[in-house]
């Protein structure tokens, strides 16, 4: 599969019908899935596989994630700009 039909694939994949959520996902779609590690994206994908409200627990630091490659990807995303 060619990157342009893969990252439209995970576009679609990311909506989660939560606003802030969407925008998160598209943040990091948008920003740096084109130079991201191979790993880094297997993280984000596994990120996307995820409970929406457990992502927005830990992506607004209401509670704590325990894995700590999803934290360090969730800081990451979290501090790129809007």
């Amino acid at each position: 599969m060619d990157e342009a039909t893969e990252l439209k694939r995970i576009r679609w994949r990311s909506r989660r019908g939560m606003r802030e959520l969407d925008r998160l996902f598209d943040r990091y779609l948008d920003n740096a899935w084109a130079t991201a590690p191979m790993a880094e994206r297997a993280v984000f994908l596994r990120m996307l596989d995820c409970e929406d409200d457990k992502l927005w627990r830990w992506s607004m630091g209401y509670e704590e994630c325990p894995d700590a490659e999803l934290i360090a990807l969730i800081h990451k995303i979290a501090a790129m700009p809007a």
